[in-house]
Parts: structure tokens; C-alpha cells; sequence
């Protein structure tokens, strides 16, 4: 998988993108799963690439959608200003506005994004534009996985538009849903690791961000089957930005967060310098393992009760002693 993994993160990193122009990267991503055994893809009203895994009637509980956005800060043209260069997404504009950092722009058509080369080496994967094309990557990785091995799966997996902008091809996900109610949502993206998480250290299951907390039941079936692979993963809240499970969410679906550890988020180092981001290769190498098994292995032996089971329990075990205790406090109100 190795190989495959290196092949699909050089093919996609290298590819130019920015908010509303993400042809480039959704022309790569249809080419990478167009002869991928039991896909399907398509396209939503907002421009979002669709693609389904389905092989045999095996449905996970839930049947997972993972979604992963196309788009990085980078300049546009502005069609209402003569096609001035503008720059999109959260990156200071004092800092975007520098010499030495226009400098660093490449033009491309329309768009004009950060002149870093692909590099892999040591460990290392460096680009202009990690954030989120290796959470792409993966997503591209595990459907040929699981293609590979032949799993009996259903599997969605939405790559959104304009996420640097404000959520917007999320959010026509969620409010044009086509997955079904019994669907969830899983964030795949590359984050800053703040509140004790490393780089280094495995996948980030990422219980909240910025805005929101996600669903308590996803992320126990996330840590659950971590635990039964043996795949070392991070849990935290990562509130130093906000990914798209919120804005799923904020629509009615049921979310959660995985995330690789980013260095140089936004394309900004410890001193506000502009360089490329950069990702740990086992952190994405054990982050498409972990979202393999998630969606393709039967989560029995290890394994926690649900919160509701457990208290189910605890009250049959304490019974004697709340018919008890609840004859005193009658005595009281004597």
C-alpha cells in the first residue's frame, strides 16, 4: 500500500487549486478512481465529486460518508476587477500582501497558488497545499484498498468545494443529503495539532473543533476500532480551527473528525514566515488503515458498552440500593 499511497499523494499534491477552482484536483481524483472495481462517481448541483464503494450487501452501522474538501488559500482572479489577483482563505492579508510573498505566487490560469515543490523524503511530505488533498489521498487510498481486498463494503465519500471560503460545498452537502438517513459523516483532514496532540504520533480522533463538538458515538466507534487494529491514534479537541463536520452537523448529520497532523498550517511557520505545509507519511500511511477498517471489518471482541448500556447495568447492579435509600427519602418529606 505503501507505493500506492506515495503514487496518489505525488499525483494530487502537485496538483493547483484554491477556493472555486478546484478542476485541476477533481480531474485527478476522477482519474484515479475511474477504473477502481465497484465505484461510482458523479457530481452534486455545486460542483462536489461524489463517489461510492459498493461491493456485496454488507453495510457498516453506520454506513460512512468521508469527505474531504479540494480547495486551499491561494489568489484568484476577481471576474468584477478587471481580473485583479485576489487572495482567498485564512491567510492575514499583511501577511499575503508582502513583496517577498508575492513573490512566491505561481500563476496557473485563474489561480495563482504557492510555489512550493512536492517533496517526499525522510518521513516527510511537504507541499503548498497539504491541507486537504492529502485528507483526498486518503480517502482515494482506502477506496483502493479496499477494491484490492476484494471487502464486502458500502463505503461514500463526498470531495467538497470552497471550504477555505466558509463551508460552502459542505454545506450544500448537508442540506441537498443524498446518502440516506442511516449515513454519517466523517471529516478526513489535515489539522494543526494544539491540546497535546504530535505529529508523529498516528491519526487525531478529533472529538470537536473551534465551533462544535461532534457526536459521541462516532467517535467511540472511531477509538473502538483503533483499539481492535492496534492502530495508535491521538484523541482531542482541536480548537485551533473548525472542519466540515461542523457544518454537517449544523445540518442535521451525524459527524465526526479524523485528522492527520499538520505542520505549517495555512502555509505560515512558527514566525509567520510563508513555507509549505508539511505531514508525517506514517501518520497518512496509519490513518488510511485505520478509515480501511472502519469501514470494512466487523467491530466484535474488543470494545466498550455504550453509554446507555452501561448505565443500563449500573442500575440493574445498584437496585437494592435505590429502593432503599428512596425509602429514607420518604421518610424525610414525612
Amino acid at each position: 500500500m505503501a507505493d500506492t499511497l506515495t503514487s496518489i499523494l505525488k499525483k494530487l499534491l502537485n496538483q493547483p487549486t484554491a477556493p472555486f477552482h478546484e478542476y485541476h484536483v477533481r480531474a485527478q481524483i476522477e482519474q484515479l478512481l475511474l477504473d477502481v472495481p465497484h465505484v461510482e462517481l458523479s457530481t452534486d448541483a455545486f460542483g462536489n465529486l461524489l463517489a461510492t464503494y459498493r461491493k456485496g450487501k454488507r453495510k457498516s452501522n453506520p454506513v460512512w460518508v468521508l469527505g474531504a474538501h479540494m480547495d486551499h488559500p491561494a489568489w484568484v482572479k476577481n471576474p468584477g476587477k478587471n481580473g485583479d489577483w485576489e487572495f482567498l482563505g485564512g491567510v492575514p492579508k499583511s501577511i499575503v500582501d508582502l513583496p517577498e510573498n508575492i513573490a512566491l505566487r505561481r500563476e496557473n490560469g485563474d489561480i495563482a497558488p504557492w510555489g512550493f515543490p512536492v517533496t517526499i523524503e525522510e518521513g516527510k511530505v511537504g507541499a503548498a497545499a497539504c491541507d486537504d488533498l492529502v485528507g483526498c489521498a486518503v480517502i482515494i487510498a482506502t477506496i483502493k484498498e479496499l477494491a484490492r481486498l476484494g471487502l464486502d463494503a458500502t463505503v461514500h465519500a463526498a470531495f467538497t468545494r470552497a471550504e477555505e471560503v466558509g463551508f460552502l460545498g459542505a454545506w450544500h452537502l448537508g442540506k441537498h443529503w443524498p446518502f440516506g438517513k442511516e449515513a454519517a459523516f466523517l471529516s478526513v483532514e489535515t489539522s494543526r495539532p494544539v491540546n497535546g496532540a504530535e505529529m508523529g504520533d498516528g491519526p487525531i480522533v478529533r472529538v470537536g473543533d473551534r465551533l462544535s463538538v461532534f457526536d459521541h458515538d462516532l467517535i467511540a466507534t472511531v477509538m473502538r476500532t483503533a483499539a481492535e487494529q492496534g492502530i495508535r491514534v491521538q484523541r482531542c479537541l482541536l480548537d485551533a480551527g473548525a472542519c466540515e463536520a461542523t457544518a454537517l452537523q449544523a445540518c442535521g448529520i451525524r459527524s465526526a473528525g479524523l485528522s492527520v497532523p499538520l505542520g505549517n498550517y495555512h502555509n505560515l511557520d512558527d514566525d509567520q514566515n510563508v513555507s509549505a505545509e508539511y505531514v508525517m507519511l506514517e501518520d497518512v500511511k496509519a490513518t488510511v488503515n485505520l478509515v480501511v477498517a472502519l469501514v470494512g471489518t466487523e467491530h466484535q471482541g474488543l470494545g466498550e458498552r455504550t453509554l446507555e448500556e452501561r448505565v443500563t447495568l449500573r442500575m440493574k447492579e445498584y437496585k437494592k440500593h435505590l429502593e432503599a435509600s428512596n425509602a429514607k427519602f420518604e421518610e424525610t418529606l414525612v
